[in-house]
């Protein structure tokens, strides 16, 4: 743990479980389409005035959801080349996981930065 992160108090139960759930409403495009941007959006848009930490983790959320949407677009155009299919399974793999990890890192209190995100929204 870091020096910054053992300085700042740690946020509440409440707030730690909203953070998680502004990074897992992402699955929710397990079954809606465009659910992956539209549950972290509408989270964030909702409990982002209550807490820092649920408004960093919110945008982080939607910053990577952004990102892989992105991405899954560039798959989808490589699906021509047959490599597509790979890169989107791979693709799929890596958010799945790392959208679990910052889930379980933001239920601990810990604000979590996820790697490779174009951070749109500041």
């Amino acid at each position: 743990m870091s020096d910054e992160q053992e300085l700042q108090p740690r946020p509440s139960h409440e707030v730690r479980q909203w953070a998680m759930f502004c990074h897992l409403s992402a699955l929710l495009g397990i079954w809606v389409p465009f659910g992956t941007l539209i549950g972290p959006l509408i989270l964030w848009q909702m409990k982002r005035e209550t807490d820092p930490f649920i408004d960093a983790q919110g945008k982080e959320a939607l910053n990577f959801q952004i990102t892989v949407a992105i991405a899954s677009m560039v798959c989808f155009l490589l699906m021509v080349l047959i490599i597509g299919f790979v890169l989107f399974g791979l693709l799929a793999i890596g958010a799945l996981v790392l959208t679990i990890i910052a889930g379980v890192k933001a239920n601990e209190g810990i604000a979590y930065r996820y790697p490779f995100t174009w951070r749109l929204i500041k």
